[in-house]
């Protein structure tokens, strides 16, 4: 018989110390340190637009400012005011070398400036370095898929509490939101624009331009291009971006892609239902989406939508239930390619993973709701939140063993970054004791002594920190 496990009251004494001795935060000194290798520091100081002081000896520099949003978001904070009580934490002031905190109105007044002075753009331009940054030095194993970078576009709806929201419109699902645009390259977010939402959830023709959800999409693309090789790269798109004067400007980026194409087709209908038997494979029995068991055939053709200088290669399966007499269809458009229909779309199913990695990133950084009234202050947020997103997975894609690949965020904000540290202080020198659980203890040590190697371990390095 196994050991009986029960619980019994705990007796203790509690003793209250002051913040200045010890804070919670102690995992910051880790983003602290990716920051300086990758200089983000120097980086903020000298870009343009960022700093609006007339007299630049008063004040807070702009990377304080900046460094205040990043620290509150990787430590799990989620808003201004969350920002503002970081400065009542004397220890994490300590350890990340700031000696005063901004409060949220001033920290809301440089990020409504600095976005109208052209900071969100600065901050765009630092973000792609860092990307670039990290994609160099993490493992290619961890972001590639069959030797390729595969990027994602997509957009989400930030619904807000009415009118009061600068930019806000009322969307096409009736709720008043802004619009996030988004550019990912492998697991990393590559570039993004906030703006005003459409009242449409897509172009009313396949070649007709307007203010849809995939707008950004040929600028985002124009803008990031150097993040990746066009022979060896993948993108993967929703039915928002299948419109013909999208499908060109994905053709032009990337050597491989596919798009889903749900929109517009009436004409696809009509092609697949004239295409003889021979084109279509065999019959095979296949769980569709809802789960039941459906059978199915694929098929290729080519069709040219309307906005496309020449015909587009287009994958369609049929398919219906047991009790269904009719078939239906599901089409995505592709690259060029001689391989089965059916590993198209099996291919193209995969977009299911980064829209989960897009979710993730909104729920684990509680980016749903914009944290002010004022549209560029909000984009200065969105570009801040960005770098955060983009550190803490620099962390995991650089440094973390293999077996903790698969966390998310928010599980490395909690069990990584959110660790107890103690400090003592003797004459002018100080003491930061981490308080980490046994098993991170050698990754702690292996980490700080190779980054941050001006600061001196007590003990020896462990065995295969």
């Amino acid at each position: 018989m196994s050991k009986h496990y029960t619980r019994k009251q705990a007796r203790f004494q509690i003793e209250f110390r002051p913040s200045e001795q010890a804070t919670a935060h102690g995992g910051q000194l880790a983003v602290n340190t990716l920051f300086e290798q990758f200089g983000l520091w120097q980086k903020l100081k000298a870009a343009s637009g960022l700093d609006g002081r007339k007299h630049k000896g008063k004040g807070y520099d702009p990377e304080v400012y900046a460094g205040q949003v990043l620290f509150c978001l990787t430590s799990g904070g989620v808003s201004l005011a969350d920002a503002e009580r970081l400065d009542e934490d004397a220890s994490v002031k300590e350890i990340l070398g700031i000696e005063k905190f901004a409060d949220q109105t001033a920290l809301g007044q440089w990020l409504r400036q600095a976005g109208a002075a052209g900071g969100v753009e600065a901050l765009q331009r630092i973000n792609r370095e860092f990307v670039k940054w990290i994609l160099a030095r993490a493992p290619r194993q961890r972001y590639e898929h069959g030797g390729r970078l595969e990027c994602f576009f997509d957009d989400t709806q930030l619904e807000v509490s009415g009118p009061g929201f600068q930019g806000a419109r009322i969307n096409y699902e009736g709720h008043w939101a802004l619009s996030w645009q988004t550019l990912w390259t492998g697991p990393l977010l590559a570039d993004s624009v906030l703006g005003p939402a459409s009242q449409r959830k897509e172009s009313p023709s396949s070649q007709a331009a307007g203010n849809d959800v995939s707008g950004s999409l040929p600028q985002l693309l124009s803008e990031n291009k150097g993040l990746w090789d066009k022979a060896s790269s993948y993108l993967y798109a929703d039915s928002a971006s299948s419109a013909g004067k999208y499908l060109d400007v994905v053709e032009e980026h990337f050597g491989a892609w596919s798009v889903s194409y749900n929109k517009w087709v009436e004409p696809l209908e009509k092609k697949a239902g004239e295409l003889p038997a021979t084109e279509w494979s065999a019959v095979e029995q296949t769980q569709w989406r809802d789960g039941t068991e459906h059978q199915g055939q694929y098929a290729w053709f080519r069709y040219q939508p309307g906005g496309c200088q020449k015909p587009k290669l287009f994958a369609v399966v049929r398919h219906k239930g047991p009790q269904e007499m009719f078939w239906r269809h599901a089409f995505i458009t592709c690259q060029e390619q001689n391989g089965s229909p059916r590993l198209a779309f099996e291919h193209h199913r995969l977009k299911g993973d980064k829209e989960r990695a897009f979710s993730e990133l909104l729920s684990d950084l509680d980016l749903h709701h914009p944290p002010c009234q004022d549209l560029q202050a909000n984009r200065m947020f969105y570009a801040l939140a960005t770098l955060a997103y983009n550190a803490l997975m620099a962390l995991k894609l650089i440094h973390l063993p293999e077996n903790q690949q698969p966390k998310r965020v928010r599980t490395l904000i909690r069990h990584l970054l959110m660790i107890p540290v103690e400090l003592t202080r003797h004459a002018r020198q100080i003491k930061a004791a981490l308080y980490v659980p046994a098993g991170w203890m050698a990754w702690w040590r292996g980490f700080l002594a190779q980054w941050l190697p001006r600061c001196r371990q007590l003990g020896t390095i462990a065995q295969g920190g």
